[in-house]
């Protein structure tokens, strides 16, 4: 290395280590509002605490959780009625639920174990493991997407249900903690965050929150009692464009809008 070399070096490092700092401190994308129309409002159990909530065929499954409470079920959504239930081991707190393949998985919460049905008889077929707690899940084309209460994401193989990657999601530069039911919708990865009543807008492809979908105010004081709980349940259907929501011990389910203001 000549004299010139070593006296530009400092200099070289100096400009690269200023570099990495802008590009670390450079303010993510800022995270969009999103408001809500309801469009309709339907019946829904109250005593079903939701965990999981998916639209397909023309009804929707639900899957509920509770210690001896649990079960998976099929749900007319005009009137609420529950079409068919399949209940879970006393020792088993239903969560998250997905349909792929014409199966269902459904999550548990502490178990570590997860149970999959055919979808049409909700028969159980099989079963599948999991480290630590089970909170959502969802799944698209090519892949399930699950959530245990962190910021992670953890992506599964449809076929096998073993874990291929994760995903921290985060808004700018902070991690988005307390991830719950998700559900995809026209891309994006919807995800109700606990304890709130808002849903982060989720890019599934780098774990950026690209908007909030503040729900405050949607089940209306009438219907709350000090039993109701938080809001908990998203299903979208893809064929309708129509995107459902509920909560934990609510009576109601609505359809909504989403709106810039």
């Amino acid at each position: 290395m000549n004299a010139l070399s070593r006296s530009a070096l400092p200099i070289l490092l100096a400009t690269l280590a200023e570099l990495a700092l802008a590009t670390q401190d450079a303010p993510a994308a800022a995270s969009t509002r999103y408001a809500y129309r309801v469009i309709a409002s339907h019946p829904h159990d109250p005593e079903a605490f939701t965990q999981g909530l998916l639209f397909a065929d023309g009804k929707l499954y639900e899957s509920t959780g509770g210690y001896g409470q649990s079960s998976l079920r099929t749900v007319d959504l005009a009137s609420g009625r529950v079409l068919r239930e399949r209940r879970l081991p006393d020792n088993r707190f239903g969560e998250g639920l997905a349909l792929f393949g014409g199966r269902l998985h459904q999550l548990t919460w502490k178990a570590g174990d997860g149970f999959t049905y055919d979808a049409s008889s909700l028969a159980p077929i099989g079963g599948f493991r999991y480290e630590g707690e089970g909170w959502g899940l969802a799944a698209n084309a090519d892949s399930l997407v699950m959530s245990d209460g962190s910021a992670e994401l953890r992506f599964l193989d449809p076929a096998t249900l073993t874990e291929v990657r994760r995903l921290q999601v985060r808004d700018g530069i902070e991690p988005v903690t307390g991830l719950n039911e998700l559900e995809y919708v026209e891309g994006d990865l919807y995800a109700n965050v606990w304890p709130s009543d808002r849903i982060a807008i989720i890019n599934p492809a780098n774990g950026q929150v690209r908007g909030w979908l503040d729900l405050t105010g949607l089940l209306p004081l009438v219907f709350r009692t000090p039993r109701t709980d938080v809001l908990n349940g998203i299903a979208y259907d893809a064929a309708g464009k129509r995107l459902f929501v509920t909560g934990k011990l609510w009576p109601r389910l609505f359809q909504i809008e989403v709106t810039t203001h």
